[in-house]
C-alpha cells in the first residue's frame, strides 16, 4: 500500500489471480490468463440477485465475449437452494451458456475457501441486485479487502461506501419506484454494459496505474469503516451504553 510498490503489488496480484485459477481449471478443464481482465459474480443464487443479467442481453454478451481489444473472461460461482427451481434453473442455463465460450466459466459451490480465492482473483467483483432488496452486501466488503473493484447498483452497502470511479464503479439510480421489473432489469443491463464498456475496460487495459490506484482506495477506505470493531463499538454506544 505503500506509494513505491506498485511492482510488487501487481506481482502478487497476478499470483492470486493465477492461484484462482486453478480452481477453475480443475472443475472447468479451462486455462484462465491472469493477465486479462477478471469479472466475477459470485454468491447465493436467488431471483433478485440477477445473477445471469449480463447474459440477458445476448448481442452485447456475445461483443464482450469476443472482444480482442480489451478481453474478458468470466467466473460464475455459487448455489441455489435445493427447491428454488428458478434459481436452479438460472444456474444451469449459465452453465449450458459456458460451454460456448472458453473464456466463461461456471463453478460450483460457494464456500469460504473458494469465496476467498474468487475475491483475490477478481478484478471486478459484480453485484448486480434490483434495487431496493439488497439488505447488505458483505461479498463487497471482504472482496475490495483482497483488492477486487467493487462495480454494482446502488442498494445494499454500496451508497455508504462507492465513490465512483474512486474507490468502485456503481450504476447510477434511476426513478426505480416507477418502473415495472422488466423496465428495471432493461436499465441496469444498459448502464452495466455502458460503463463497463467505456469506462472500465478502457481504464484497466489503456491506464493501469489509475485502475490500480482505484484498487488501492478501495482496499484503504473499506478496512476501518467496515470491520467488526465498528460495528461491535456501534452496537455497544448505541443500544446498551
Amino acid at each position: 500500500m505503500e506509494a513505491g510498490d506498485d511492482y510488487w503489488f501487481d506481482d502478487r496480484k497476478k499470483y492470486l489471480k493465477k492461484r484462482g485459477f486453478e480452481i477453475v481449471a480443475d472443475q472447468t478443464g479451462k486455462l484462465f490468463n491472469p493477465d486479462v481482465f477478471t469479472l466475477v459474480w459470485a454468491r447465493r443464487f436467488a431471483g433478485y440477485k440477477r445473477a445471469g443479467l449480463l447474459t440477458t442481453d445476448e448481442d452485447r454478451f456475445q461483443q464482450l465475449m469476443t472482444n480482442t481489444k480489451y478481453p474478458v473472461q468470466i467466473i460464475w460461482a455459487g448455489k441455489p437452494y435445493p427447491v428454488d427451481h428458478p434459481a436452479i434453473s438460472e444456474f444451469n442455463q449459465l452453465v449450458h451458456l459456458s460451454r460456448q465460450h472458453n473464456n466463461m466459466a461456471v463453478l460450483i459451490g460457494y464456500e469460504m475457501t473458494l469465496s476467498k480465492r474468487l475475491k483475490q482473483a477478481a478484478d471486478i467483483w459484480l453485484n448486480n441486485p434490483r434495487v431496493p432488496r439488497e439488505a447488505s452486501g458483505t461479498s463487497g466488503m471482504t472482496a475490495a479487502m483482497n483488492g477486487a473493484v467493487n462495480f454494482s447498483t446502488d442498494d445494499g452497502w454500496i451508497p455508504e461506501f462507492i465513490n465512483h470511479g474512486h474507490n468502485g464503479i456503481v450504476v447510477p439510480k434511476a426513478d426505480y419506484a416507477h418502473m415495472a421489473t422488466h423496465e428495471q432489469d432493461e436499465y441496469d443491463l444498459d448502464k452495466i454494459y455502458d460503463i463497463l464498456e467505456s469506462e472500465i475496460l478502457p481504464l484497466y487495459y489503456d491506464n493501469y496505474n489509475t485502475w490500480r490506484q482505484v484498487m488501492k482506495n478501495g482496499m484503504q477506505d473499506v478496512r476501518h469503516p467496515f470491520d467488526s470493531n465498528r460495528m461491535v463499538q456501534e452496537y455497544y454506544e448505541m443500544l446498551y451504553k
